[in-house]
């Protein structure tokens, strides 16, 4: 691991709903972080958006975002991500509800 090389997730938007989406290590996409795959290489993370950025027909905005450890999975770091795991904020259902 390069030494500033952070832990990363991949993310997108799921390219008819929208929800932020992760990819798993099983070539996934999953709508909960928990369940994506933490890299903590920089080539397999540069090599993982490669492949991930190809999937065109399944997602859009693929990019890499940093991630920790957590208890159950991978967490996010900054506040951006942390606010996507949310769910979008433009109406007051799906995981919104779920969270009130």
């Amino acid at each position: 691991m390069s030494p500033r090389f952070t832990p990363k997730v991949i993310t997108a938007n799921a390219l008819l709903e929208g929800d932020a989406v992760w990819l798993t290590e099983a070539d996934t996409w999953t709508r909960d972080i928990r369940e994506a795959e933490l890299i903590t290489d920089e080539a397999h993370a540069d090599l993982r958006l490669l492949e991930a950025q190809s999937r065109a027909g399944e997602v859009a905005g693929v990019y890499l975002a940093d991630a920790k450890a957590g208890a159950n999975g991978p967490e996010p770091v900054h506040f951006r991500e942390e606010f996507r795991t949310r769910g979008p904020s433009n109406y007051a259902h799906g995981k919104q509800v779920e969270l009130s």
